[in-house]
């Protein structure tokens, strides 16, 4: 089949280019979902302009390996970071607020960072921690498929696990619905400690309440309590390839190919916030009520590693406020200059889309780069259906050619990023387990940017004029994707 949009270049789609597996779990995981919708009340969004107009500390506060730093050394990196000397205090604002809502993720100092394009890059750098790893390995995953790579992550789990280092993993139960039982019976056969997080069956909930709705989103790995990675990547082959450049192949007149490789983001972490991000993994164990881990020294003594700022988020659906959106939102109401952001779910709520077309409307720079197909066809023609209302504010959209984006991340006034595993869509906000790293600095924005900058010459940018003449076909799949809206 084609699909086509007047001023944007048509993609040729065969009914096989996404995966068969993916989409059989599509269809599995919306039968689940429109089962749920029966069973379970409606979760609300916070208020975010009340959240935010609440009175809050001004002393933004950070934390090194060896604890909180002094206040004059707080207000000397504050002031390198905002630039201008310090002219700006929206910055400053917006970090106040986040210290208040996060106050049990600290800012930490001393970090080291690796950027990770695409599956390949990811896998290697997680296989060769995997290999090095000495005392525990920590895996929290939304889906780990029994295909190649999800043996070869299972061969390399296993192997350290004989050699004596302790393997815990936590997979969620609609991620990995149609992953044979057997192949984490294996895992747990060779002595690995294996959580299922809310099973589909409720006779299998280790809890009170069967909360099916709830998913494990996040993705991290934690090694030896050291390093930790965290981001966009599941453990599947469908994220095996890269994409090879739709630029490159226009320019030599081939064909594109949308099924070869999904545009990703990941993060290496090394340095003092790896600790934060290892509470993140016991803490969710704890709630899900797993057999108590094998005893570790899962949270060693962390040195300075790097020069990056690191804050690690972690939401959930029984958080009293939905922290990564109210991080989130706060970074989009207080930038100046730029918001840039890759999307692989793109489905805002009204505070969000209001928060964006503000920003537009005052002068801000802002871009979205989203998929120009998906594996979720609903989420995909939801998203479009807000392109009007966006791009009439100033919103300027471009849509991913030559491969499936499947990023999620961030970058706000060349200082402020974040990588992790939440979509901008009301299941993330609402019922999933998310986990995001913020990241402080304008050397590591520059690399942000950079990643942006080439995500953007493989987009086709949407215009207003373009998307009024879509077809009426387009816009009744929009209409109709707006009626399951909040479940997607």
């Amino acid at each position: 089949m084609t699909a086509k949009m007047p001023g944007v270049r048509p993609v040729s789609i065969p009914i096989d280019a996404l995966p068969r597996l993916r989409l059989t779990r599509a269809i599995n995981i919306a039968t689940a979902l429109a089962v749920l919708a029966s069973l379970q009340g409606c979760a609300t969004l916070p208020d975010a302009k009340r959240e935010m107009s609440t009175p809050h500390a001004q002393q933004v506060e950070f934390q090194g390996a060896h604890g909180p730093v002094s206040a004059g050394k707080s207000d000397s990196i504050l002031n390198r970071l905002e630039g201008k000397d310090g002219a700006s205090q929206l910055l400053e604002k917006h970090l106040a607020y986040e210290q208040a809502i996060n106050a049990d993720s600290p800012l930490v100092l001393g970090n080291k960072l690796t950027l990770l394009q695409n599956g390949p890059a990811t896998y290697q750098a997680m296989f060769a921690a995997i290999r090095a790893a000495r005392d525990h390995i920590n895996l929290e995953t939304y889906i780990f498929d029994d295909d190649e790579a999800g043996q070869k992550f299972a061969d390399l789990l296993l192997q350290r696990q004989a050699a004596g280092v302790q393997v815990n993993v936590i997979h969620d139960s609609i991620g990995t619905l149609l992953t044979p039982r057997s192949f984490f019976d294996r895992l747990r056969s060779g002595g690995i400690q294996v959580l299922e997080f809310n099973p589909v069956n409720p006779l299998a909930v280790r809890k009170k309440a069967w909360r099916l709705n709830n998913r494990d989103h996040r993705r991290q790995l934690v090694i030896d309590g050291r390093i930790a990675f965290t981001g966009g990547v599941n453990i599947s082959d469908t994220y095996s390839s890269a994409p090879s450049g739709w630029r490159a192949r226009k320019k030599r007149d081939l064909p594109a190919k949308p099924a070869e490789g999904w545009r990703d983001t990941h993060l290496q972490i090394e340095g003092p916030v790896v600790a934060e991000f290892q509470k993140l993994f016991m803490e969710t164990w704890a709630r899900q009520n797993g057999d108590p881990l094998a005893p570790r020294n899962y949270f060693p003594a962390l040195r300075t590693a790097g020069d990056e700022i690191v804050r690690a988020i972690g939401s959930t659906p029984g958080d009293p406020r939905s922290l990564i959106y109210l991080t989130l939102m706060s970074a989009i109401t207080h930038a100046e200059s730029t918001v840039h952001l890759t999307i692989a779910y793109f489905a805002p709520d009204p505070q969000l889309r209001e928060a964006l077309t503000a920003a537009a409307k005052r002068g801000v720079d802002v871009k979205l780069v989203l998929p120009s197909y998906s594996d979720s066809s609903p989420i995909f023609h939801l998203g479009r259906s807000y392109y009007t209302e966006l791009l009439r504010s100033g919103v300027k959209i471009y849509e991913r050619q030559g491969a499936v984006m499947h990023a999620k991340t961030a970058c706000i006034d060349g200082v402020w990023s974040t990588i992790g595993s939440t979509n901008l869509d009301w299941r993330s906000f609402l019922h999933n387990d998310e986990i995001n790293a913020e990241i402080l600095g304008r050397g590591f924005a520059a690399q942000m940017e950079a990643m942006f900058a080439h995500d953007l010459a493989e987009s086709e940018s949407i215009s207003l004029d373009r998307w009024r003449h879509r077809s009426l076909f387009l816009r009744l799949k929009e209409r109709m994707a707006r009626i399951g809206a909040y479940w997607l």
